[in-house]
């Protein structure tokens, strides 16, 4: 079945000279005419470092993106992702035609919306009524369109009160409410929305991300989202890019995608199978943990959904402590509490050095990435906590492949079925 493709970006890459307004001096500029003339290529692609905000560089000339490449397809939801200073918002910049790339192509079929800071595209001397008017001509709608929409816009942003007053009177939230209306009732085949619906409160983000699931799934237009917020990303998107010092370090399925991230970004220090106190020290004057490990028959750096695993805890504690709990999270990868599992409460006479050991069955959580949090705790005050000490990673192992997300939810058990034939 063929494709269909409505975006897609070829050879994406985007440099910039630091600290300089446009290109640089004068002689850099008169240097890339003179090749231009003669039909070579620009001199200052073969320089420049690659985009890496923690690192002190040697030279002017930095890529922000480098050799970006994807496609997609009609009606689905992207998600970008990726840490701060990635290139991800230069990306979408460069597809919502705010700023062209200094190499490669963008391809795409209908109108791009972008929401890509609070207030983009607003005249704030205008009311909130004249900007829908002025943002859905940009759009190139006709007024009679813009006119159909506009109860409907109003409605959806929450702002009828205010909407016609000057925009340069509303907060950062209300001009985002206004922005992200327009550019989705004003149907766009492909909608671009950067991290601002974090600036909306709860029951606007919840109605935002509904919204976009609409415009996917029941009326087929694309939509491109960077967020950094996970669960927002895993409840909307159907695949996903990773970008990292401004290239596509992954592409592929939403969770996929999430699960490389994630696992990217654990910190160094804390090895998925292991936590010692010789890294980091987690503890106060009540409690401190020593060190925690996986156990398993499988020595890889993932485990078997099919085997059985045993959590050693060693700590010790520093003074007697009455009704001691200890209590263990199971976390998905959008933080929720997938099992929350603590010991029966114990009275400690004295201080004292303790291993404590949790059995996770086989046939138990399905193949996912989890994360787990510790919680010492006396008469139901804690005492100390500590998250994503460890993460482990399940996998459906069969025949030498690594099966993701096979199956749906967190909690898989081997169930006996009985069938009799009456």
């Amino acid at each position: 079945m063929k494709k269909d493709i409505i975006l897609k970006a070829e050879n994406i890459s985007k440099q910039y000279r630091l600290g300089q307004v446009g290109t640089g001096t004068l002689s850099h500029d008169l240097n890339r005419w003179w090749h231009s003339i003669r039909g070579k290529e620009d001199p200052y692609l073969k320089i420049g470092e690659t985009n890496d905000r923690s690192r002190v560089g040697t030279s002017d000339y930095v890529w922000a993106l480098q050799n970006i490449n994807f496609e997609v397809e009609r009606g689905e939801v992207l998600g970008i992702i990726g840490k701060n200073g990635a290139g991800k918002s230069t990306l979408l910049k460069i597809l919502s035609k705010v700023t062209a790339p200094t190499t490669g192509t963008i391809k795409s079929r209908g109108r791009i919306a972008s929401l890509l800071e609070v207030g983009t595209g607003f005249n704030g001397e205008m009311t909130g009524r004249e900007n829908i008017f002025l943002n859905g001509a940009i759009l190139g709608m006709t007024k009679k369109e813009i006119t159909s929409k506009l109860s409907e816009i109003i409605e959806f942003s929450g702002c009828e009160r205010y909407i016609d007053t000057p925009v340069k009177r509303y907060s950062s939230g209300m001009t985002v409410r206004l922005a992200f209306a327009v550019a989705a009732f004003l149907e766009p085949e492909i909608l671009v929305i950067d991290e601002v619906l974090a600036v909306g409160d709860a029951e606007f983000q919840k109605k935002a991300i509904g919204k976009m699931q609409d415009i996917s799934r029941g009326e087929g237009r694309t939509v491109l989202f960077v967020s950094h917020n996970m669960a927002a990303v895993k409840s909307l998107c159907t695949k996903g890019i990773l970008m990292e010092h401004g290239k596509l370090s992954f592409a592929g399925t939403i969770d996929e995608t999430l699960n490389r991230y994630l696992s990217d970004n654990q910190e160094e220090d804390v090895n998925p199978k292991i936590f010692d106190q010789n890294s980091t020290v987690f503890g106060n004057s009540f409690v401190r943990l020593n060190s925690v490990e996986v156990i398993s028959a499988f020595k890889e750096s993932f485990y078997t959904i099919k085997e059985e695993l045993k959590i050693v805890l060693n700590f010790n504690v520093f003074k007697d402590i009455n009704n001691f709990n200890l209590a263990i999270n199971f976390k998905s990868l959008t933080d929720d509490v997938v099992i929350f599992s603590q010991m029966t409460p114990v009275r400690f006479s004295k201080e004292g050095k303790y291993i404590s050991e949790l059995i996770l069955p086989a046939n138990f959580l399905n193949s996912k990435m989890y994360f787990i949090d510790l919680h010492f705790v006396s008469n139901n005050t804690s005492l100390l906590t500590i998250n994503n000490i460890i993460n482990l990673e399940l996998v459906d192992f069969r025949e030498g492949i690594n099966y993701y997300d096979e199956w749906a939810g967190y909690v898989r058990p081997s169930l006996a079925f009985d069938f009799k034939i009456e």
